[in-house]
């Protein structure tokens, strides 16, 4: 085991937060938890706090939730926390070099991809997405540019792991960096709107990639009656039929044509309600073949 660090530590969603339970069963000092505002979410737009948050106040750590590091003030608190290092987890938030510059053993990132493929804020979607059939963690020095700096809950783990390992190094002065390829960097930015909406159209393989990469949330949906159904789960299948059309239902799901083939949609949520089977869904609209879902 190498000396303790003291850390400032950047996170905001669940996968983070193994990182911070990881660096205290490590014995590092953790001088303060800077993670993003709490922000509106559910049905009543309730202020509800980070998973990173909950995680430091139940550990008695203290908190900072700025909207912004380039804040002189938040700035300043920064330096008076005298971090030896900064270590960041899916913070959601770009550092500026003030920041960078100030641990005088750097900043070091946790990031769920295999550098420099998906540079972003999205790369464990965007891996997905593509159907890739291998993913992992790099550990990165923070530096300028987006994820060049000199690579769901198994990759968080993992990530932990990771970076506790990297900090053992660090603090040992023998960290070795290793610049990345620019000529292999691929973008995996912050998943929009569009990203989500899901058309039945085309070869099946490329669409149940996608709403894989993006299930549970923010989820790819299709528009039913005017309202969003969000498909969280589906498979290819044999056949085909035009997109969109509802050809059977399953004992599991509802099996619509999509041109190229066919795509069975094993679980969906309509909107503001609870995730359920594609039968199910079937049920209680009284789908039957023919129908068509756009």
């Amino acid at each position: 085991m190498s000396k303790p660090l003291r850390i400032i530590f950047m996170g905001s969603p669940a996968f983070a937060v193994p990182s911070l339970t990881r660096l205290l069963a490590d014995g590092h000092t953790l001088a303060l938890v800077v993670t993003q505002p709490d922000r509106p979410a559910g049905r009543g737009q309730d202020l509800r706090p980070p998973p990173v948050k909950r995680a430091a106040e139940r550990h008695g750590l203290r908190v900072l939730q700025p909207e912004k590091l380039n804040d002189p003030d938040v700035q300043a608190t920064l330096a008076a926390a005298q971090p030896d290092v900064i270590a960041v987890a899916a913070f959601g938030q770009f550092l500026p070099r003030a920041v960078r510059e100030l641990p005088p053993l750097g900043c070091v990132n946790v990031h769920a991809s295999l550098l420099p493929k998906y540079r972003g804020a999205a790369p464990i979607n965007w891996a997905l997405i593509a159907g890739e059939t291998e993913t992992g963690i790099t550990i990165m020095r923070i530096e300028e540019g987006m994820d060049a700096g000199p690579t769901h809950d198994r990759l968080a783990d993992l990530g932990a792991a990771a970076l506790a390992d990297a900090l053992a190094l660090v603090a040992r002065g023998e960290a070795v960096w290793t610049s990345q390829d620019e000529a292999r960097a691929t973008k995996a930015p912050k998943i929009r709107d569009e990203d989500c909406r899901l058309e039945l159209a085309g070869d099946p393989g490329p669409l149940v990639n996608r709403i894989r990469g993006l299930s549970p949330s923010p989820g790819a949906y299709l528009t039913w009656r005017g309202q969003r159904l969000k498909v969280l789960r589906a498979e290819g299948r044999e056949g085909a039929g035009l997109p969109g059309m509802v050809l059977t239902v399953e004992s599991r799901g509802i099996v619509c044509g999509t041109g190229d083939g066919a795509i069975a949609l094993l679980e969906v949520q309509p909107e503001g309600k609870r995730r359920m089977t594609g039968a199910e869904f079937a049920r209680g609209q009284r789908l039957h073949a023919g129908a068509r879902l756009t």
